[in-house]
C-alpha cells in the first residue's frame, strides 16, 4: 500500500507556544536566546515552518524540557 504523502502544510508538528506557556516564557524570550528574527519564532510557534533537530534540541535544553514535549504525539493517528 502507497504510502499517503503528506504536505507539511496545515499540520500543527510542534507544541512549542504551548511548552512556553507552561513555563512562563515568551516568544520574546525564545527570539532573544537565540538570536533569530521575531517572523522566525512565529513561524516556529504557528508550525508555519519547523526548527530543524538540532534546533528542537536546544530549545529544549532552553525550556528545560523533554524534547519529546515539544512534539504533538502522531500515537494513534493514521
Amino acid at each position: 500500500m502507497p504510502k499517503k504523502k503528506v504536505s507539511q502544510k496545515n499540520i500543527d508538528i510542534n507544541r512549542i507556544k504551548a511548552v512556553l506557556a507552561d513555563k512562563k516564557k515568551t516568544s520574546e524570550d525564545l527570539r532573544q536566546h537565540f538570536g533569530v528574527a521575531q517572523s522566525t519564532v512565529s513561524n516556529w510557534i504557528t508550525n508555519k515552518i519547523q526548527p530543524s533537530v538540532l534546533t528542537f534540541y536546544e530549545i529544549s535544553q532552553f525550556l528545560d524540557c523533554d524534547i519529546r514535549e515539544l512534539f504533538i504525539s502522531t500515537k494513534g493517528k493514521q
